[in-house]
């Protein structure tokens, strides 16, 4: 087992790399960002100038055979995932891999099977499962589930002979995600480079959730889709329970992106923009709790937190971008999704033999079943998992 500090290794400098994991493992007092690796060398300046990193390389295999590299953060493109994860499974070392973790099915399966071969720790990067608000909204909903706590008002219309129903126990989950478009790079619309564009690379975010919530195991897919841009998709489970995701990339980051309605034996469990959870039905649940913001520029406004003050927070930053010109100034307080804790925890699994964060089983279900909605979206009908 390895220990602590653990030196990293960023292949992949792109804005996400630059904005969250570069940062974050620099930040941390449990890694060492050892090496960043990218073809440019404007990417790899800012590596080194802002964020300390020790090296910095422009090839991912020089990276990987470093003896001095413990682990991996993998954040290229779709399409250099599977020879860079096969390099780091022959060679022993953990491997953090941004989503979809493949551009293809094929390849989906060749990274499952040298994940599993190899047993190399790995984590795929779906990082809202390590939101300290999903985490909690998670742990509530499945106890729930497993033991329900029904509140003593529930309403039984027919106490004395209510038939039960197969469905009585039963779970739903709704997803609804309010995104723009206009903040999209043009590459997400060129079929060389992203051939499904945002059906895989942004809703394995969301399928994924899905899957966590519901426990259970996918069995069928059904999904429209307009223009790229709009996508609705139903998922059924081996267990009945059923899942609705519905991504509009026509709305306005002047609003919470993400709202998320776990519901099941009676209760609820609503997590709003990852920065506030509601319960309703639940015994002993809080009914309301509120999470902190990150880069928070308006700490006087919104004080009462939670989905109320990042409106507040929100309208205040956009009168500024109004005011100025300046469209980055509308971004504030942001929710905590969780792409910190997502290292951290996978720090754990390496060198403490924590739990693992996303594994590649969940990572492969997760893209099995994007990939059985963008069939369904292109052929107008219900896809069996079975057939990807």
């Amino acid at each position: 087992m390895l220990s602590e500090p653990l030196n990293f290794a960023v292949v992949g400098c792109g804005a996400l790399a630059r904005g969250q994991h570069i940062p974050n493992i620099a930040r941390s007092k449990r890694a060492v960002l050892h090496t960043c690796c990218d073809l440019s060398e404007a990417a790899l300046a800012e590596c080194a100038g802002k964020w300390g990193a020790r090296h910095t390389s422009r090839s991912w295999e020089e990276t990987l055979r470093n003896p001095e590299v413990q682990a991996i953060c993998l954040a290229t493109t779709e399409r250099l995932r599977l020879p860079v994860i096969a390099l780091a499974a022959e060679l022993g070392k953990p491997i953090y891999v941004e989503k979809p973790i493949a551009p293809e099915l094929p390849i989906l399966y060749a990274i499952q099977k040298t994940v599993r071969e190899s047993g190399i720790p790995f984590c795929a990067g779906h990082n809202r499962r390590n939101s300290p608000a999903m985490i909690d909204a998670h742990r509530l909903f499945r106890a729930h589930m497993t033991a329900p706590k029904p509140c003593p008002w529930r309403w039984n219309r027919e106490p004395e002979g209510r038939p039960a129903l197969p469905s009585d126990g039963n779970a739903s989950f709704n997803v609804r995600i309010n995104d723009d478009w206009y903040s999209w790079k043009s590459w997400v619309f060129d079929k060389t480079q992203a051939p499904h564009g945002p059906m895989l690379f942004e809703m394995t975010h969301f399928t994924d959730l899905c899957n966590w919530f519901m426990a259970s195991t996918p069995v069928e897919v059904f999904a429209l889709e307009t223009g790229m841009l709009n996508h609705a998709i139903m998922v059924r489970y081996a267990g009945g329970e059923l899942a609705t995701l519905n991504l509009c990339a026509n709305g306005t980051f002047g609003y919470p992106k993400e709202l998320y309605e776990a519901m099941g034996n009676g209760g609820i469990v609503v997590v709003d923009h990852m920065c506030e959870i509601r319960t309703a039905g639940i015994a002993g649940a809080p009914a309301r709790q509120a999470y902190p913001f990150l880069n928070d520029r308006h700490p006087t406004i919104g004080t009462e937190g939670g989905i109320a003050g990042w409106l507040a927070k929100k309208r205040a930053a956009c009168e500024e971008a109004a005011a100025t010109g300046d469209p980055l100034k509308q971004f504030t307080a942001e929710p905590d999704k969780g792409h910190a804790h997502a290292i951290e925890r996978f720090i754990d699994q390496i060198c403490r033999g924590g739990p693992t964060v996303c594994g590649i089983d969940d990572a492969v279900m997760a893209t099995r079943v994007a990939f059985a909605a963008i069939r369904s979206a292109q052929e107008r009908r219900l896809v069996a998992l079975s057939e990807v």
